[in-house]
């Protein structure tokens, strides 16, 4: 019989430690790193067997240590539950137990990191479903504290980016260091979840600060997300903190120089306005409504960017 520990679950989780590089490839700490949650060696000696059983996928050891009297809760020194651990490691049915159990679905570590936040890491979409089906925020009160939709937007994990917004997920949340989603996406070059902010209203102008997504793709020389944005209706005369454009920011003579430096020629289109215009109108809450709209289906495409 195993003996249950003394800890309870308002004792505390995993200290920060050195990045994934830095481990053996055969170390047992070896694991996905996470803003908030890395590995290192040493750093694990609080974790129960609950946390391993749910780091490891071992359902059958996970739930003879729930019936045996392991709090579902039970944290290590930075906070992190066993949840935590499951989610990260994409381990559904451990996900499951641990929430039948009674585990809190928006438990924070130290670093304010949810389990939310670590399928967003890991690209876990059922275990994602899991959590928001069972009362988990998609957002914490505090703007600076890391967001799950954020980290899907630097990983390029658009099924979860999806899901979040499904859920209700704000598309131009603001986090205080990060900037919006869509500048995090156009950061890390990922069109992808671009195109799905946009097309759920996200706003084209918000990024961080006075630096605009359009700045960010220019900057990094992303044709295919400079080409979005326009699309969307960027303003290509935006300045960011230094006073300059995006055409100033981008590569000289690159493709998305060039393309910045024609639409800043070209007057939009008719066509172009009024969906912008229409867009605008009809408001963020209620673009997910235009395929029910009694409209032609070529029209309702044209409304969607599809």
């Amino acid at each position: 019989m195993l003996e249950v520990p003394s800890k309870n679950p308002d004792s505390t989780c995993r200290k920060r430690g050195r990045e994934l590089s830095q481990l053996a490839q055969d170390s047992p700490e070896r694991k996905k790193a996470c803003w908030g949650i890395l590995t290192s060696q040493g750093s694990w000696a609080d974790r129960s067997p609950l946390h391993e059983a749910a780091s490891q996928g071992r359902l059958l050891a996970l739930r003879t240590l729930l019936t045996q009297g392991y709090h579902p809760n039970i944290v290590t020194i930075d906070h992190v539950t066993p949840l935590h651990e499951a989610c990260l490691s994409d381990h559904v049915a451990c996900v499951r137990s641990l929430i039948h159990a009674g585990a809190n679905v928006n438990a924070t570590t130290i670093d304010g990191v949810t389990p939310l936040y670590n399928c967003s890491s890991s690209g876990s979409v059922s275990c994602m479903e899991l959590l928001l089906l069972n009362g988990a925020h998609t957002h914490t009160p505090q703007r600076h504290l890391p967001s799950a939709l954020h980290e899907a937007c630097k990983r390029g994990h658009r099924l979860c980016l999806e899901l979040l917004l499904s859920h209700g997920a704000d598309p131009d949340y603001d986090v205080s260091h990060l900037g919006s989603p869509l500048y995090m996406a156009c950061l890390h070059q990922k069109p992808a979840c671009s195109e799905i902010l946009l097309r759920r209203g996200a706003n084209v102008s918000i990024g961080r600060g006075s630096d605009s997504p359009l700045h960010v793709a220019a900057g990094v020389d992303d044709t295919q997300q400079v080409s979005l944005l326009l699309e969307y209706g960027a303003d290509v005369n935006l300045r960011d903190d230094s006073n300059r454009r995006a055409a100033e920011l981008a590569t000289p003579g690159g493709k998305a120089q060039e393309l910045l430096i024609t639409s800043e020629a070209s007057p939009r289109t008719l066509v172009e306005l009024c969906r912008l215009l229409i867009r605008n109108v009809i408001g963020l809450a209620r673009l997910q409504f235009f395929p029910l709209l009694p409209l032609p289906p070529l029209l309702t495409e044209y409304l969607q960017h599809a």
